[in-house]
Order: C-alpha cells, then structure tokens, then sequence
C-alpha cells in the first residue's frame, strides 16, 4: 500500500446537518456531488460525509453503536490563538469543546472538539510540524 489516504469518510445521522457544519462552521471547501454524500477537498485527501446506515451496509457493519470510536482527526494551525478561535468558532455553531486549548507536554498547544455527530478532533498547535 502507498503511504497515503485519499478519502475519510464519517457517515453521519443528518447530511445537511453535518454538511452545513462543515461547509459553513469550519469553512471546507465543498465539491459539487450527489444529493446523497457530501465531499470537501483537503488537499490531496477528501473529506466525505455518508449517512451512516449507508456507510455501514457498505462496509458490511451494522449501524448502531455510539461513544468515543477509538480514534481522533487531527487539524494544525499556526498558533495557540488560532486553537482558541476555531473551538469558540466550533461551540458556537454546535459542536462540543470536549478540551479547551492547553498547552502539551510535547511542547505545543491544542484542544477537542466533537462535531454534531460525535467525531472527535484535535485543533493544535505544533511549532514543529511542517504541513500548516
């Protein structure tokens, strides 16, 4: 396998719900798709949100379940003021602030957010990672 990802896909429980978090609370740019899913380009990689029951008959699952999912996306920005903007930019269009930015033990800055759907996020921090 090549090291890269090319799509993440969340499936979700309101499409224009989470659609319009990310379109207009985080300001991703949205591609032009289908009425049934929902696309953003990050960069080589795209972001796309799936009802939930449609992404696990996909993937052969069954859709119930809920709490933390074991893992966490990640989002880097250029200072410690800008974690503080997006998680207050996040609580008001209804996300949940799980974490206020703190400063880490590795030497940076970040805090969590969940989003509408229960997808947990870092917003970071990190003076020495590169991709900002």
């Amino acid at each position: 396998m090549e090291p890269r990802i090319s799509l993440i896909t969340l499936g979700v429980a309101d499409l224009e719900r989470a659609t319009r978090f990310y379109q207009e609370c985080l300001g991703l740019p949205r591609l032009e798709t289908p009425p049934s899913v929902t696309f953003f380009e990050l960069g080589k990689t795209w972001l796309a949100l799936w009802s939930r029951e449609s992404l696990a008959a996909d993937a052969g699952l069954a859709a119930e379940g809920s709490g933390f999912r074991g893992f966490a996306l990640a989002h880097n920005v250029r200072s410690p003021a800008e974690v503080d903007a997006l998680l207050a930019r996040v609580a008001a269009c209804g996300g949940t602030v799980t974490r206020p930015g703190q400063p880490t033990d590795w030497g940076g800055y970040s805090g969590y957010f969940t989003d509408p759907d229960g997808f947990v996020w870092e917003i970071a921090h990190n003076p020495d990672y590169p991709h900002v």
